[in-house]
């Protein structure tokens, strides 16, 4: 079971990317929304950075130069995964698996040297009957070949179309429940992160 972090905790560095890409996109709000957690003194010992995907372009090794150079964008955002201590997808379910842009993101960063080896991780989602909770399964597959470590409680799929209202017109999350949810989600990263670095 995850426990709050004491000020004098070691901080952790989080990456959050969003597997979407739209304007009010609901999975860049939970992003929003974890940010504001860690930020307004819910989490304490924790900083969440979003990084941002839509720059990269199409993955294409033609891009690719001697000694395992890449495009400017390509290297910002894999130095940003490296420097991360552990990282949290948003991850919308495109046709029960994860959409192209956030695939796209991973098979970069998983290029040689791969920058995601060895980093713990977490999954959210919202979206339909099932909340995206199929992309979840197909992302914790791909973490196997780079080496990620999921957290695996608690599962955050969040039904955003039913009552009471999970979004704002903005794409920012009001429901307290499914923000004290997601609150568990980062406090167990969290513990996860400190126990594989050994510093919990």
């Amino acid at each position: 079971m995850a426990t709050v972090v004491g000020a004098s905790s070691p901080v952790i560095n989080v990456a959050a990317l969003s597997g979407s890409l739209r304007k009010g996109s609901y999975h860049t709000g939970l992003i929003r929304s974890a940010i504001e957690l860690s930020r307004g003194g819910a989490i304490q010992g924790i900083n969440i950075e979003y990084i941002d995907i839509s720059p990269l372009p199409f993955l294409n090794t033609d891009l690719e130069e001697q000694g395992n150079k890449y495009p400017p964008e390509v290297e910002a955002f894999r130095h940003k995964i490296l420097q991360a201590d552990s990282i949290l997808f948003a991850s919308p379910e495109y046709n029960y698996s994860v959409t192209a842009p956030l695939k796209n993101a991973i098979d970069w960063a998983s290029r040689p040297p791969n920058v995601w080896a060895g980093k713990p991780a977490a999954i959210i989602s919202a979206g339909g009957d099932f909340g995206g909770g199929r992309s979840h399964y197909h992302l914790r597959q791909i973490g196997v070949y780079i080496d990620l470590h999921f957290i695996n409680k608690p599962e955050f799929f969040l039904k955003a179309f039913q009552p009471p209202l999970k979004f704002n017109s903005d794409g920012d999350l009001i429901d307290e429940e499914a923000k004290n949810k997601l609150k568990q989600v980062l406090l167990s990263l969290q513990a996860f992160t400190l126990q594989l670095q050994g510093r919990s």
